[in-house]
């Protein structure tokens, strides 16, 4: 009888190691097993999200088969407790173990935004606020009350740097201009310590605001330094800078597309065909190179540059000279296909 005993309870023990082995087998298969979708897809972990509702979710959007399956793999892995929040990026051919890994390895997808040179402030706000990742876009009185965290006093313009910056789905506007500012400190001191000597700037605020003129005047990149050799040379002979990016600005939304005589001769802090020395702020946002073109001038003597119409300008030592080259490529030869900046093949 014993012996009777003995033997039927082996034999359920090895039913039993047998149904175990072949439920791991099938987990470890169902781990191994690529995911259903056929393209990129985004898929988002919520805020207090459980293993069975993300398990749930996958399923309804069509990324995995057997819910139920992949939540006990995911808890016989003891990883439903560490599953992060936030915005996935699932390519095909992932493994369902692999999805499980990213989920709580917390390997998030990043998103990124661009800010470009020669912005205004308005623009580069605008174009955070519009970013459908991130959140909280400020009003006027949220970026005052902004700046003045930041100890930024009067203009915000050109206190932002240019550059691509990347961040998690739901971070703020704030973060990046808080990270754009913070770029643009850095940035401006290093040049400022490399700067050449005897320039005709008290502070690197000043050489800021030269860069962003250089910055709005150039259309090909390699001009950056003639540019500035020609304003540098012009302050240092007390000799008005008359750009016409400054007088643009200093319009604001009352500038229609054309600048006229009577546009010229009016008064205001920006326009540099009547005001001597520099304007009170950066007209733009302000990339390195123009920054350290300001800071590093090319040697020459010109006082004068128009444009050619091709992206490119014409430099001049003398005003006779600046003036043929006006009537040259403003007027008699002016290109039909007149640009200002230089054509990228």
């Amino acid at each position: 009888m014993l012996k009777k005993f003995i033997s039927g309870l082996l034999s359920g023990l090895i039913i039993m190691l047998l149904l175990l082995g072949g439920s791991w087998l099938a987990l470890n298969w169902y781990a191994n097993q690529p995911v259903l979708t056929t393209i990129k897809q985004d898929f988002i972990i919520e805020e207090g999200d459980s293993l069975t509702a993300i398990s749930q979710n996958l399923a309804s959007q069509g990324i995995i088969e057997y819910p139920k399956v992949f939540s006990i793999l995911g808890r016989l892995l003891d990883l439903s407790g560490s599953l992060h929040v936030g915005d996935y990026l699932i390519t095909p051919k992932t493994s369902v173990r692999e999805l499980l890994d990213m989920f709580s390895q917390g390997k998030v997808r990043y998103y990124d935004v661009t800010l470009v040179e020669a912005l205004r402030f308005s623009d580069i706000l605008k174009e955070l606020n519009q970013h459908p990742k991130l959140t909280e876009p400020l009003t006027q009185y949220d970026a005052k009350q902004l700046f003045k965290a930041l100890g930024i006093k009067g203009s915000p313009e050109g206190l932002f740097y240019p550059d691509t910056y990347f961040f998690q789905s739901g971070a703020s506007v704030k973060s990046i201009l808080i990270r754009a500012h913070e770029r643009l400190e850095k940035v401006l001191k290093e040049e400022w310590v490399a700067r050449d000597m005897g320039l005709p700037y008290k502070t690197p605020y000043q050489a800021l605001i030269m860069a962003s003129v250089i910055e709005k005047e150039t259309g090909a990149a390699f001009e950056r330094p003639d540019i500035a050799g020609v304003f540098v040379r012009r302050l240092r002979l007390g000799m008005r800078l008359q750009s016409d990016p400054t007088v643009i600005y200093g319009m604001g939304n009352s500038y229609h597309g054309k600048l006229t005589r009577r546009i010229l001769r009016t008064k205001t802090p920006y326009n540099t065909y009547v005001i001597k020395g520099l304007p009170p702020t950066p007209i733009a946002t302000v990339g390195r190179e123009a920054i350290h073109a300001a800071l590093h001038p090319a040697a020459g003597k010109a006082l004068y540059f128009v444009a050619k119409g091709d992206g490119t300008h014409y430099f001049s030592e003398s005003l006779e000279e600046h003036n043929r080259a006006v009537r040259k490529y403003q007027i008699t030869d002016r290109r039909s296909d007149y640009r200002s900046t230089i054509e990228k093949n």
